[in-house]
């Protein structure tokens, strides 16, 4: 039970980078000695120190002989930073529990096997759901090599999402939007099609402050994404006003016809088109090569569907708000071709809560 008490100190660090560590995992360190906490890190943002550095410089002296605590194994090889792997093993210490393998497929493994080499003890799966939960996307681009998908949409009761005519604001309150914003400051990207920007014009950024992200500083804008099959995005549109980056995906292979675009300060990039429609697999595909953890996507019914039923939809979150709209207002998902009950996509529950006056649902399909 003691170490299930320290990994879960360090999983509460790890969950302290959230905001910050794009494109690198969420990882805590705890280091005990004799019984008392001698050091605790958590890695903060890419480029700068991991955990096990931030936890063995607060040990000092104290790392020689004590058991580490930390959710992802070590690294044993040169990026950014030195190894951690040497860096544990320099130190001295005796015992390293590991929550979860390193999920890349071409370095797992190597960090346990150097501290088992130096003669230290290495226990690993402890805790190990708990700190996958803490790093789907980047476990997804190391595994699967395509983000996490995250689709947010928020609905009345009866499941609609805009009026016949397209009204739509604002169907959830105050505290739903506001969490919303956490959702898009943790993600990587925020994807849209092109409906939404001729039709809302959206700026699809974060609007919270250091304060309300954990005393982040500065805050990381995520990627504007665009599905725009035909290269319609005006060149007028806010997001291009916006600090960060937006990058259009297309079908057209014109690229006379991006000029525009990039002079707005979008970068457009082609990728194959499929029955009108951008391959969707495709674009989570080089949205993985560009370090892309997390995607949120925020859109309508159509490309809502189209993710849903191309089978790439991970996680989905809708914010129900307490009211009716009618039988003539638009739905969640356009999903063509389901007729019969055998057609029916599956979901599984995985948190239910309420939020202001809306309840927020998460699940997932099965």
């Amino acid at each position: 039970m003691i170490d299930q008490h320290y990994m879960a100190q360090a999983i509460r660090l790890a969950a302290r980078g959230i905001y910050s560590t794009h494109p690198n995992p969420n990882v805590g360190c705890v280091i005990v000695n004799d019984g008392e906490v001698a050091g605790e890190g958590w890695h903060r943002q890419a480029g700068g120190p991991h955990a096990e550095v931030f936890a063995l410089q607060q040990a000092g002296a104290r790392a020689r002989g004590a058991t580490v605590y930390v959710t992802l194994e070590p690294c044993s090889h040169h990026g950014r930073t030195p190894p951690c792997a040497d860096a544990l093993v320099a130190a001295g210490v005796s015992r390293v529990l590991v929550a979860m393998q390193d999920p890349n497929p071409s370095v797992a493994g190597r960090g346990l096997h150097r501290l088992r080499e130096a003669g230290i003890a290495v226990q690993s799966g402890l805790l190990d759901a708990q700190a996958r939960a803490l790093n789907p996307g980047f476990i997804s681009r190391m595994q699967r090599r395509r983000p996490w998908l995250r689709v947010k949409l928020a609905a009345s009761l009866d499941g609609r999402t805009a009026m016949a005519s397209g009204e739509s604001k604002w169907i959830s309150g105050a505290a739903a939007r506001q969490d919303v914003q956490r959702l898009r400051a943790r993600s990587s990207a925020i994807l849209t099609g092109i409906g939404t920007v001729l039709a809302d014009d959206p700026a699809l950024n974060v609007r919270l402050d250091a304060e309300q992200l954990h005393g982040v500083e500065p805050l990381r804008q995520p990627l504007r994404v665009v599905l725009d099959p035909d290269l319609a995005m005006p060149v007028q549109a806010q997001m291009l006003s916006l600090p960060g980056n937006t990058l259009v995906f297309t079908a057209v292979n014109d690229p006379g016809r991006y000029s525009g675009l990039q002079r707005s300060g979008a970068e457009v990039t082609l990728v194959a088109g499929v029955a009108g429609q951008l391959d969707l697999s495709a674009v989570l595909e080089q949205l993985a090569e560009r370090e892309i953890n997390e995607v949120l996507l925020e859109c309508g019914p159509t490309l809502a569907g189209a993710f849903l039923q191309a089978g790439l939809v991970d996680e989905l979150i809708v914010y129900l708000a307490p009211h009716l709209m009618g039988d003539s207002a638009r739905g969640l998902f356009r999903l063509p071709g389901l007729e019969r009950m055998q057609e029916r996509i599956a979901l599984e529950w995985l948190d239910v809560r309420q939020v202001g006056s809306e309840l927020r649902i998460t699940a997932r399909p099965v």
